[in-house]
């Protein structure tokens, strides 16, 4: 059986990423960090990095996507395109939280932690690679109780800082790889239907976005 290739991409905070994956081998990678630029910068870094790697669009058979939480902007570029290429190829797009890249790899009962505005964070518990709750918006300094699950581990930004407070020990992690992580995290849902990737948002926009981005035409 030959290797599956999956091009995952995220743009869910100040950064292009993607990666592309062959079977269990992260054959290509790039991140380009980028406060904006992210709609004009994504498509030529997908087509550089397939090129490093010595495929087309055509030899893909899924894509994977970051759907946040985190920047409102960058996370509709990335689903919308990956929407547009799932149309545009006739390939499955799968959309990956930050949290379920960042639980990637990991066992037992999380509590995972991603960066918001203002020295906030995220929060979301998993366990078994299922989420427990529904995200919330937090403060590192004071999180909810009982948001975790028995025996949780803190993993991720500020993981200290949420440890501490909540009495739980704690990995500090910064998501630099986050495109990998994206990439086998779908592979490991390709023979599970998947709906079509959405934006995660968790705390309210200065402007509201529509929820449900209109797909992107693949150029």
């Amino acid at each position: 059986m030959t290797a599956q290739t999956i091009l995952a991409f995220d743009t869910s905070a100040a950064h292009c990423a993607a990666a592309l994956l062959r079977g269990d081998t992260v054959i290509a990678s790039d991140r380009a960090e980028m406060s904006r630029g992210q709609a004009e910068a994504l498509v030529p870094l997908l087509e550089r990095l397939m090129a490093q790697a010595g495929c087309g669009w055509a030899d893909l058979d899924a894509l994977g996507v970051g759907i946040g939480p985190g920047n409102f902007t960058g996370i509709r570029i990335s689903v919308a395109l990956a929407r547009g290429l799932s149309l545009g190829l006739g390939v499955p797009a799968i959309g990956v939280s930050g949290f379920a890249a960042l639980a990637e790899g990991e066992a037992g009962a999380l509590l995972l932690s991603l960066p918001a505005p203002r020295d906030g964070v995220y929060l979301q518990a998993m366990s078994g690679g299922d989420a427990q709750r529904d995200p919330v918006l937090a403060s590192p300094e004071a999180p909810p109780t009982g948001l975790a699950p028995a025996g949780a581990r803190v993993i991720g930004h500020a993981a200290d800082r949420i440890g501490a407070a909540l009495g739980l020990p704690a990995q500090p992690r910064a998501l630099d790889d986050i495109a990998p992580r994206i990439a086998r995290v779908a592979a490991g849902r390709l023979e599970t239907p998947q709906p079509r990737p959405a934006p995660l948002y968790i705390r309210p926009a200065d402007a509201a976005p529509p929820a449900d981005p209109p797909p992107a035409i693949l150029p």
